[in-house]
């Protein structure tokens, strides 16, 4: 698993891998390296950054290139959708299952050779909807 590309599960990447999974959230790399540096005190921002970009190419997490947001990182490498605050830039999973049905539709129906895609749903989180008085639904 993190023997591809002669990549290996330093104790760096080990405690980053741990610690994302620990949490709830999508966070951005900086959130993870305030949590990450409880462990490793001397641990460096541009470390954290370096070892999120391998662990993401080995497919171990997954990078969220979410559209006016920072980048975010997920835990769970498993096909699903978020749902990002506009206000905040909170992100969650969208509790909804992948379109199989649409996905097979448009790769029989284009001469492209689909490697994937992204979707996005973007809407105000229960937090942000109370602070402008919106209306829950």
């Amino acid at each position: 698993m993190f023997q591809e590309k002669n990549r290996r599960i330093t104790k760096q990447r080990q405690v980053i891998l741990e610690e994302l999974r620990q949490l709830k959230t999508h966070p951005s790399a900086d959130e993870i390296y305030k949590v990450v540096r409880r462990r490793l005190p001397r641990i460096s921002l541009g470390t954290v950054y370096r070892n999120l970009e391998v662990l993401a190419k080995m497919g171990e997490i997954q990078k969220l290139e979410l559209s006016g947001s920072i980048k975010r990182y997920d835990w769970n490498t498993n096909k699903h959708y978020h749902i990002r605050c506009v206000r905040c830039d909170r992100v969650d999973d969208a509790p909804i299952a992948p379109l199989k049905q649409l996905e097979g539709e448009l790769y029989e129906s284009t001469v492209f050779e689909i490697i994937g895609h992204n979707l996005e749903f973007i809407g105000l989180c229960p937090e942000c909807s109370k602070k402008i008085g919106t209306i829950d639904h």
